[in-house]
């Protein structure tokens, strides 16, 4: 059996080369380092229209036919198959309870949980982790470089970029035959609506916001910041984004 992966490795060698210099440095705490802020604002701004006339109108759909428990249930499928990718950053990290609650997890809910359609581990009290690589890279000290707003995907930064790509390593329908493409870009697409759909109504917030662009950048630096200390957040690393509303981006 051939997998796609290894077709893979020469385009995901260079990615990782390209992104590697915004990484490594380490924007100023008090001031979120957005150099190519008119950039990222028409990014914003195409990803804004995209979902507002194709993506955001099918998740609408998606949710009205499609019930609870079953939304519920596509949401399980996808966070298990991120299980893989929680083990290996949390070994990185050398957080060796995270990988044992992961692998606990993923082996619980693969098996009684029918594939990950149902989260028995939670259910029992395992709670999930929330591991990546571009929090492994901010936990051994990589700074997270310039914030970049990515056509479709949204907010980052060029260490999250450089972590994006390093997950593909280890996530599973990554290594599903080629053969059966069709299926894992069906899944994709699947777990995308599935997503949007669970963010219905989080469009109205943005709205009251006085500059949206900003308040997305604050609310994302500041969530991936606690993610990377374990919601723990050093003080000297703690910033001010004067572009967003504090009360809100916290």
């Amino acid at each position: 059996m051939t997998t796609r992966l290894p077709q893979r490795l020469t385009l995901l060698s260079g990615l990782l080369g390209l992104f590697a210099l915004g990484g490594c440095v380490h924007s100023p705490p008090s001031d979120p380092w957005d150099p190519i802020e008119p950039v990222n604002r028409a990014v914003y701004k195409f990803n804004d229209t995209a979902d507002r006339y194709v993506l955001q109108p099918v998740a609408r759909g998606y949710d009205k036919i499609t019930p609870d428990r079953v939304q519920t249930s596509v949401g399980n499928f996808f966070a298990n198959l991120d299980e893989p990718v929680n083990m290996a950053n949390s070994a990185l990290q050398l957080k060796w309870g995270p990988f044992n609650t992961s692998l606990g997890r993923f082996m619980v809910n693969t098996t009684a949980g029918v594939g990950g359609l149902f989260d028995v581990a939670s259910a029992v009290g395992v709670d999930k982790v929330d591991e990546d690589f571009g929090q492994t890279l901010g936990y051994w000290g990589l700074g997270q470089g310039p914030y970049l707003v990515l056509p479709f995907l949204g907010p980052s930064s060029g260490r999250d970029v450089f972590g994006r790509v390093g997950d593909q390593f280890v996530y599973p329908l990554n290594y599903v035959d080629e053969d059966y493409d069709y299926v894992v870009w069906s899944l994709r697409a699947l777990d995308l609506i599935n997503l949007r759909a669970s963010l219905l109504g989080f469009e109205e917030t943005l709205e009251q916001q006085f500059d949206p662009y900003a308040f997305m950048r604050g609310y994302y630096l500041e969530n991936r910041l606690k993610a990377v200390y374990d919601g723990d957040v050093p003080a000297d690393r703690l910033y001010q984004d004067d572009g967003a509303d504090d009360e809100d981006a916290g």
